[in-house]
């Protein structure tokens, strides 16, 4: 419990992962309303567009996101080896 209070744990990495659920859900959604609501065939498309590219996105985003998280714990663990008894 100290380590979350000091900040050391890091909790917007869980956060990143259920956002990006979150987004997928909204956007295969999305993409299946735009199929169903358009009568025409550049709407379907678009619809099937965004059905497979916006997962793909919101994953590319929110892996940039980790990484970040995942460098800074990297740096710590470089710190805590190399400190001086």
């Amino acid at each position: 419990m100290g380590e979350f209070l000091r900040f050391e744990v890091m909790i917007t990495p869980i956060l990143i992962q259920v956002l990006f659920w979150v987004v997928v859900a909204a956007t295969v959604i999305t993409g299946i309303e735009m199929i169903f609501t358009t009568r025409d065939a550049p709407g379907i498309g678009a619809g099937v567009l965004v059905i497979i590219f916006g997962p793909i996105a919101a994953r590319i985003y929110a892996e940039i996101l980790i990484v970040l998280f995942r460098i800074n714990d990297h740096l710590r663990h470089i710190q805590h080896n190399t400190e001086h008894p």
